[in-house]
């Protein structure tokens, strides 16, 4: 897999598709094109193989159009980061504009026992309908008081905690955990040689 998914829920993982978020010029955007966006929304099931080999064919021959829906997606990305993290009502309010049009483009269907949205029509901005819907599904969770960010000062990743004690600090331990580890160690070390 290309990204990272470990974040317990896959819209996080959506707000993590960005290295450094918190690290300035070293930030990273990972969704740099609107195939990277496709990859992604495979990935996490969000769009069929079949639902992709027509949006790659749509995107090649409107290439412009395709630009414009990955800074759609990237911008309610950022959208739904800064609501959750930053309590910000006006970015909530413009996922939810983006929500009411996602939902005008589908029709709630049953299927088997439940219901779910389906979308009218396989076009460019299909992708970013699922996401929105999906990110605001997950402003709506009962759980969101385990969602935590990485305590790398520059990191910035996203997840819920679901340790049993609630103190889960690093995003990853073997990447952001062990580094942090390593650093306190050594500013430990480099504190003792100082002492007389």
């Amino acid at each position: 897999m290309r990204f990272g998914h470990i974040a317990g829920d896959r819209m996080l993982d959506l707000v993590n598709t960005v290295d450094w978020r918190l690290g300035g010029r070293d930030r990273t955007e990972n969704l740099r094109t609107y195939l990277d966006v496709l990859d992604w929304c495979v990935e996490s099931d969000l769009v069929s193989g079949d639902e992709a080999a027509t949006l790659r064919d749509l995107a090649r021959r409107d290439d412009t159009r395709a630009e414009r829906e990955r800074q759609r997606v990237v911008d309610a990305r950022e959208r739904v980061y800064a609501a959750l993290f930053d309590d910000d009502a006006e970015a909530a309010a413009h996922l939810a504009g983006m929500y009411r049009e996602a939902v005008a483009a589908a029709d709630l269907v049953r299927t088997g026992d439940r219901w779910q949205w389906r979308d009218r029509d396989t076009d460019l901005d299909l992708p970013r309908h699922r996401i929105v819907r999906g990110l605001v599904a997950l402003t709506q969770r009962d759980d969101l008081d385990r969602l935590h960010q990485c305590e790398d000062a520059r990191c910035g990743w996203v997840y819920l905690d679901t340790s049993p004690r609630r103190n889960r600090r690093w995003c990853n331990t073997r990447d952001c955990g062990d580094r942090n580890r390593a650093r306190a160690y050594y500013a430990r070390q480099k504190a003792k040689s100082r002492q007389p």
